[in-house]
């Protein structure tokens, strides 16, 4: 028996997969002054409900969004940077980029280290690794002490060029353990030894930050386990899709960032076809997610924090592996409202769990996305959650009367209509430009809806897109949890090494490959495994371009075989080739995986007798005259083969199908949901 656990903004999401497939699933919200105590209280209630024994649970796979709050909210340790002379303002001056070029109130995340504790420290390594001035060590002891003086708790330590020679960096590593053992010290040679002196002073700096909360907590976890009678340590899903012991998560809390969504995406590529669009919403986000070959893509450039419209640019850069999505605040618990304009808008801010929705009956006072849904009846109050929280009806229509329907003059029904089509919109938007940068028709692709809000939304969203059909997966209110026990050990590395394609000196760059598999192999070797398998990638780019794209080495070392796969990965991206000119490489990487878990994430157990029509009830659909009796259906009973047509809703504990009228929805054989126009 294998456990998942995905921490989310608004609910904690658990399941539980033996070797039929998935056992029991579990959702409780989330405790955000505690966030292992609902997986604690998430994990008992499961194991009780579904018959488990603790000692039977062989492995726990967990996520969260603790890393990334913790930056949005600044609640990491106060924190000093160590930088070359002349560039500790680097956090500040960023790239001298204006994401709205004529906003002359632009607005930028602050930096994490304030400017009275960014430091010049009197060193210089050149870009050849040469040093020009060493390291003024009795500059660095006097300032360990003074920072110890000052209550600073941790440290990030970015020299320039440490990436090719981390000497000066190691060197005051050890002087600051000498008179300050108590500091925290990062360096940037070991967090994101990679050209980019912004974004790896900023990863370097975030890393860091959130290294005391993240390993408090894990540690914390870990308790709670062993408390509950569960053997072994957890395994922390990585952003990139691939899951790290707790204590390499604990050195790394920034490859940790964006864990959750990794595991709908990892669970989505298992289910579905070669290509899709994943599609995720929550009770505080949305994310969406291209799987192209059967795996989800990867980008190592990521923003924490964007303050304006989502904007590339507005955030806080981290030079990570990351599952290439895009996300946006739009979830369940987005609050609606009317802006200056007088127009209707949603999110970003959510109410999340505490005070959560008005209907919730926690304290809300605002209106939202699941308080509108539940007016339209597409939520029935009596089964959320299978029946265990109970919605107030009367208390989200109230709301939306006051705060949205008297102010535009329209009815309940209407406003809450606007809500729910506002949300479908703006992520049908996102989802389009996303996919169209990377070379995508979403016209084309089938689109996987999870999540707890994601199936109510999903028919809506794919409408909007073109999308030719929508499948809601088995457990889609929990799916993330389920995909985290579909992912290998694994972890990557990079080094950077810019050279001219014809000039490579192919003795050093097996050296690079070597060095850096070595340290795979042994990394995971600490945590059991003994197969392990090593992927080649190089970061190439046209000489005089800004930007470089990934492109897999497959063997042999002549040129020519490497500017045809950059050749083809370009053409692929961007339907051209570039300008005849010459071609380099930036950075060479290894990603280090383990076996990948044979797992299935069918249904275990699906109820097979009994009449799947539980009833009808009123739903609003205004291309049918608004609100219509509504079939509604367990999904538990229906049976693969069996055909619903709308307007119907199919409904299980964790999430809601919505099928409108004029489409349809079938089972397949894999329990999942198939609903096409």
């Amino acid at each position: 028996m294998r456990i998942g656990v995905d921490i989310g903004g608004t609910f904690t999401d658990l399941c539980a997969v033996d070797g039929t497939g998935i056992a029991a699933v579990g959702k409780v919200l989330t405790t955000h002054d505690e966030p292992a105590r609902a997986v604690e209280e998430g994990l008992a209630a499961l194991l009780a409900d579904a018959g488990i024994d603790a000692e039977d649970v062989e492995q726990v796979v967990h996520g969260t969004t603790l890393v990334t709050n913790a930056l949005i909210e600044r609640k990491g340790s106060r924190t000093a940077l160590l930088a070359t002379t002349g560039f500790r303002d680097v956090l500040e001056m960023r790239r001298e980029h204006r994401y709205e070029l004529y906003d002359l109130h632009i607005e930028l995340p602050a930096p994490l280290v304030p400017r009275h504790l960014r430091f010049d420290v009197p060193e210089r390594i050149l870009a050849d690794g040469s040093v020009l001035a060493p390291l003024d060590e009795t500059y660095v002891v006097r300032l360990g002490r003074e920072l110890v003086d000052r209550g600073v708790e941790a440290v990030a330590v970015c020299f320039l060029h440490a990436f090719t020679n981390p000497a000066h960096e190691r060197r005051a590593a050890e002087l600051l353990a000498e008179v300050a053992p108590g500091l925290r010290v990062a360096l940037s040679s070991d967090v994101v030894p990679e050209i980019r002196e912004f974004e790896r002073t900023s990863t370097t700096v975030a890393n860091v930050y959130v290294q005391d909360l993240t390993e408090r907590y894990l540690r914390d976890l870990e308790r709670r386990l062993r408390r509950l009678g569960i053997a072994g340590t957890p395994h922390i899903m990585l952003s990139n899709g691939g899951l790290a012991t707790v204590d390499t998560a604990a050195r790394h809390p920034i490859r940790i960032l964006e864990s959750g969504p990794a595991g709908g995406a990892l669970a989505a590529a298992t289910l579905g076809p070669d290509d899709l669009l994943a599609f995720d919403m929550g009770g505080t986000t949305a994310k969406l997610c291209l799987i192209a070959g059967g795996a989800p893509l990867v980008t190592h450039q990521f923003e924490v924090d964007r303050k304006y419209r989502l904007l590339p640019g507005s955030g806080l850069p981290v030079q990570v592996p990351v599952t290439d999505l895009i996300e946006i605040g739009v979830g369940g618990g987005s609050i609606a409202r009317i802006d200056a304009l007088g127009l209707l808008t949603v999110g970003p801010d959510s109410a999340g769990s505490e005070p959560g929705p008005v209907c919730y009956g926690r304290g809300g006072t605002e209106p939202t996305v699941t308080d509108a849904d539940l007016v339209l009846g597409y939520l029935d109050p009596d089964y959320f959650l299978g029946g265990g929280m109970k919605l107030d009806a009367a208390a989200a229509r109230a709301v939306i009367e006051t705060g949205i329907a008297g102010p535009l003059g329209v009815s309940v029904e209407e406003a809450a209509w606007g809500i729910h089509t506002s949300v479908n919109e703006d992520m049908a938007n996102a989802a389009r430009v996303h996919a169209v940068e990377r070379g995508q028709d979403p016209a084309k692709l089938p689109m996987y809806t999870f999540g707890g809000a994601g199936p109510v939304h999903g028919v809506g969203v794919a409408r909007a897109l073109g999308a030719p059909s929508v499948v809601a997966p088995p457990a889609a209110g929990v799916l993330s949890a389920a995909g985290f026990l579909t992912a290998p050990l694994a972890f990557d590395f990079v080094r950077s090494a810019r050279a001219a394609v014809h000039e490579l000196a192919w003795e050093q760059v097996d050296a690079l490959f070597a060095e850096m598999e070595a340290q795979g192999a042994a990394l995971l070797a600490k945590s059991g495994v003994d197969e392990v398998t090593h992927r080649r990638i190089a970061e190439m780019r046209y000489a005089g371009q800004g930007y470089e794209i990934r492109v897999p080495v497959r063997g042999g070392r002549w040129p020519e075989t490497l500017i045809d796969e950059f050749t083809a990965t370009y053409r692929a991206l961007y339907r051209r080739t570039g300008p005849e000119v010459g071609v380099e490489v930036l950075n060479w990487r290894v990603v280090s995986s383990g076996p990948k878990p044979d797992v299935t994430l069918r249904l275990a157990a699906t109820a097979t007798t009994g009449d799947a029509h539980k009833g009808t009830r009123k739903a609003y659909f205004p291309s049918v005259g608004g609100f219509v009796d509504t079939a509604v259906f367990d999904r538990y009973l229906l049976t693969p083969g069996e055909r619903v047509d709308g307007p119907a809703i199919v409904e299980e504990r964790e999430s809601t199908v919505v099928v409108p009228p004029g489409a349809h929805c079938v089972v397949r054989g894999d329990a999942a949901l198939e609903v096409t126009a």
